[in-house]
């Protein structure tokens, strides 16, 4: 069954904008609410309760509620009229359709100054003889009795048949007392007969209690309230278990037995592969929480190490991370009994160190002393001496002096001037054998 609890109250007050400690009128009905509570302390300001139509056996924890004007409180299984006496503002009492036997508990509402309605039909003591007489003499400032109006002569009328209608209802009342026991015993043996079924045989329970005959008392709208919750429950179960789409379970290994890479907790990370051992820096979840102390203040912490699982292996690491995986092949075998795992403590990072199998052989590299360095230095110059030369009086080759080039090509002389007769091939023959100069020293062409 159902409670009063602030989130019900905040979503039943939508129309206050969520305010609580404001509110004027709330709508608790048809919530199967067995217990008053918690009103009564969180919306001091109510002058409308409704609270019909649920399973509240008694009336309690209103006192506070000072500006109380309306109060509904039908279709309950409220069997006393009690606890009203602080309800100094309330002008409206409904009480239609409970279990209210004894009539003579209206005498506490004669503190409720202000009450002018009151309704009681559908209860036992409706049904007594003398009941609206009754009522009417004993709660003076009544001015409707389950909605009909009460005149002057009514009230007077009331008052001189008091002493003999107060007789009747007292005796009215003991014939209720002894129905009421017989109802009660009827019930328990019902509920006997109930679970004396398999428990295992639902539908077979259900249906037997469906068939059985029923009847109008309080113990009978608890369980049949009870039985509709729970086939309520049974039918979301089922709805949910339909909807629901299946879980993704990640592939660890390959047919032949190889691990594969996976991050299905999508966090981020690094691999480090050193000479001696294997490093894998994981940064973990952060829970984050929202604090107002005078004003909002946000402040994260790491994921508790309780949430985080390491499993090491030869040839892979898996980290799972609240029930998700990290899965990775290392480069290299690594020893299980020499790794650790453990929490920086600066920026809350899981660091994995894995030490190699076999490590790595280091190759140093030849250190030179600074004085082998000045000898080398030394042995080049003094071989600079030697030849003489340096590599920049090798690269400068010819004399020193500018060179002019501007009397290579001389100038052309003109030619002699022939006579026209002759032709031009006639004349350049002339010229040549003009200047011919015979050298001895020159050999003859052969």
């Amino acid at each position: 069954m159902a409670r009063i609890t602030l989130d019900l109250i905040r979503k039943r007050s939508e129309h206050n904008e969520g305010e609580i400690s404001t509110l004027e009128e709330i709508a608790l009905h048809q919530e199967n609410i067995e217990k008053i509570e918690l009103i009564d302390r969180t919306c001091k300001d109510l002058r409308i309760l409704l609270l019909q139509h649920n399973l509240i056996a008694k009336i309690e924890n209103l006192s506070r509620l000072k500006r109380l004007e309306y109060l509904n409180l039908a279709l309950n299984n409220i069997e006393a009229i009690e606890n009203l006496e602080g309800l100094e503002s309330l002008k409206k009492l409904d009480l239609t359709v409970n279990f209210i036997g004894d009539l003579r508990g209206i005498d506490k509402l004669r503190c409720n100054e202000n009450l002018e309605q009151l309704f009681l039909m559908g209860n036992p003591c409706a049904d007594y003889d003398g009941y609206r007489e009754y009522v009417i003499a004993t709660l003076m400032q009544l001015k409707e009795l389950d909605g009909t109006v009460i005149e002057r002569s009514e009230r007077i009328k009331a008052l001189q048949a008091c002493a003999r209608i107060e007789g009747e209802i007292i005796r009215s009342y003991g014939r209720y007392k002894e129905t009421r026991k017989a109802e009660i015993l009827a019930h328990g043996r019902s509920q006997t007969e109930i679970t004396e079924v398999e428990s295992e045989d639902e539908e077979e329970e259900n249906e037997q209690f469906w068939q059985r005959t029923s009847h109008h008392t309080p113990e009978e709208r608890v369980a049949i309230a009870e039985r509709c919750q729970r086939r309520e429950e049974r039918r979301n179960r089922e709805n949910n278990q339909r909807n629901v789409a299946p879980t993704y379970e990640p592939k660890l290994f390959s047919a032949e037995g190889k691990p594969y890479n996976t991050n299905q907790a999508k966090v981020p990370f690094k691999l480090i592969d050193e000479n001696h051992s294997v490093v894998l820096e994981i940064t973990v979840y952060k829970c984050v929480r929202l604090e107002i102390i005078h004003f909002t203040r946000v402040w994260s912490r790491y994921l508790d190490t309780q949430y985080v699982d390491v499993d090491v292996q030869p040839e892979y690491v898996r980290v799972t991370i609240k029930g998700k995986i990290l899965q990775l092949t290392l480069p290299c075998e690594v020893s299980v009994d020499n790794s650790t795992a453990k929490r920086n403590t600066t920026n809350g990072k899981l660091v994995i160190t894995m030490p190699r199998l076999k490590p790595l052989p280091v190759i140093k590299a030849r250190v030179t002393n600074s004085n082998e360095k000045l000898s080398k230095m030394k042995r080049s110059r003094e071989m600079e001496q030697k030849l003489g030369t340096t590599m920049r009086q090798y690269l400068e080759i010819g004399p020193a002096t500018d060179l002019d080039f501007s009397r290579i090509v001389g100038r052309r002389k003109p030619d002699r001037e022939v006579e026209p007769s002759f032709g031009r091939r006639d004349t350049e023959s002339i010229s040549r054998q003009e200047d011919f100069a015979d050298d001895m020293d020159v050999p003859p062409l052969e």
